[in-house]
């Protein structure tokens, strides 16, 4: 099919439809290119207490499967946290067990860090007990 001298190209199956321009645009495909270090710090976020992977994605722009192809890649030791994530804050979940009355008799809170158990009574300054946890860590590492 010939329209005003150029060739026409047919993008359906049905008859008569054509196109009398066809444009090609370079560049970027729409896909983006991430470093290692954003996919893993990316799958690091998603394993944050509290978030979801949809809002992760939705948040960066990818996919659901991609945050959770890149959490497997993180788990089996192909994409690394950068250290400056690994070094930062993160906290863990509360459990508390009211089972032990010995225990709660010996200590307020008890927090496990590894191999480290750290027990503090009700009037244990935070400050104190963010030294604490920082050794405990370092300790196991």
């Amino acid at each position: 099919m010939e329209v005003d001298g150029e060739m026409g190209v047919q993008l359906d199956g049905s008859k008569g439809v054509g196109v009398s321009r066809l444009e090609v645009i370079e560049g970027p495909s729409g896909r983006r290119r991430r470093t290692k270090a954003e996919r893993a710090r990316i799958a690091a976020e998603s394993m944050m207490p509290g978030v979801t992977v949809a809002d992760v994605a939705r948040k960066h722009g990818t996919t659901r499967w991609q945050v959770y192809d890149w959490r497997k890649q993180l788990r089996k030791g192909n994409l690394v946290v950068p250290e400056s994530i690994a070094t930062l804050p993160v906290f863990a979940e509360l459990v508390v067990d009211d089972s032990s009355a010995e225990a709660s008799a010996r200590s307020d809170l008890e927090i496990v860090v590894g191999d480290v158990v750290i027990r503090a009574g009700a009037g244990a300054d935070e400050s104190q007990l963010t030294r604490a946890i920082r050794a405990a860590r370092a300790a196991a590492s």
